[in-house]
């Protein structure tokens, strides 16, 4: 006589055929959902960080850009240290305005504005290229600003030379956040190269 193994109640309530467990199925799901959150979250925090890298840009140019004093008076445009200010971060603040708008897409819609192997490529590349670009023109700037103050330009026109040092400083912390922007970006460069995919968890 042949032994029937005991089947599941499960089993014998669908007439002997066993069906598969819905957990795997679950856990899928509750992984995936998971992932989509902390990848919202990733992509929130790059929009964070390029806003602000738009607005201390931005302001750093304006200021710049608004620091003639007249005829006769020092003005921004003569000296190149200062132009190089000005130009650079005018450059990272549209640059930085474009990044926020492909950053807001990709969250929004869930896909990047470029095919994605462009898009890491791309957003990692520039951010190193402007952030030294940043870094040069306000290094360069910094300079200009202390020998200005050793001569008399400073004494004679003290508001000149004050304003040159904020639009500096938010040159810098401009390049602050766009830092911190690149490294994300960089990050997403090694996960794509190592998951195939800009995010992995």
């Amino acid at each position: 006589m042949m032994m029937r193994s005991p089947q599941s109640p499960d089993a014998l309530r669908n007439g002997g055929i066993e069906t598969p467990s819905p957990r795997p199925r679950i856990q899928a799901h509750f992984q995936s959902t998971v992932t989509e959150q902390k990848l919202r979250r990733f992509n929130m925090l790059i929009v964070v960080f390029r806003f602000f890298s738009f607005c201390f840009s931005l302001a750093s140019a304006i200021f710049m850009f608004a620091n003639s004093r007249g005829s006769g008076l020092p003005r921004w445009i003569d000296y190149e240290a200062f132009r190089f200010v000005a130009i650079a971060n005018a450059i990272v603040a549209v640059y930085s305005f474009f990044e926020v708008g492909a950053s807001v897409w990709e969250i929004s819609s869930g896909t990047t504005v470029l095919p994605e192997i462009l898009q890491v490529w791309f957003d990692f590349g520039h951010d190193q290229v402007f952030a030294y670009l940043l870094l040069s023109a306000d290094s360069a700037g910094t300079e200009l600003a202390r020998s200005l103050r050793v001569m008399d330009t400073c004494t004679e026109n003290n508001a000149f030379c004050v304003q040159s040092d904020i639009s500096i400083a938010l040159g810098f912390a401009g390049f602050l956040f766009l830092g911190l922007s690149s490294l994300l970006s960089g990050f997403r460069v090694v996960c794509f190269i190592i998951n195939g995919s800009r995010f992995h968890l």
